[in-house]
């Protein structure tokens, strides 16, 4: 997978926003809250697990390991990874980021 499939699969949900920082990091945003990050140093997309629970569950799995500077419960899933499950731990981290949401900014994502 390339930084350009991890683009077009963010782009695809709703209220999902493109930021590109003065770094070399980018991330997608959904009511101004990351949930996938990667750079030209990364190797991969970070994205958000529901607890450091399941991030050191993939971790030991081999899904995934640990993602730089970020919370424990973050992952660095690689581009390397099957598409299939590259999908969804973006897409979970995607719905993990929108239900934290304030309900009035939830409920603008799809406008």
């Amino acid at each position: 997978m390339t930084r350009k499939t991890v683009d077009s699969i963010c782009a695809a949900y709703p209220g999902a926003t493109a930021s590109d920082p003065t770094t070399e990091l980018d991330s997608w945003k959904a009511g101004g809250k990351m949930f996938a990050c990667f750079g030209d140093r990364i190797d991969g997309v970070c994205v958000k697990t529901d607890s450091i629970d399941t991030a050191r569950m993939l971790i030991d799995a081999g899904a995934a390991t640990k993602a730089p500077y970020f919370h424990k419960s973050w992952v660095l899933v690689s581009f390397d990874a099957a598409d299939d499950e590259l999908k969804h731990r973006i897409r979970v981290s995607y719905e993990i980021i929108a239900k934290s949401l304030p309900k009035k900014v939830r409920d603008n994502l799809a406008s």
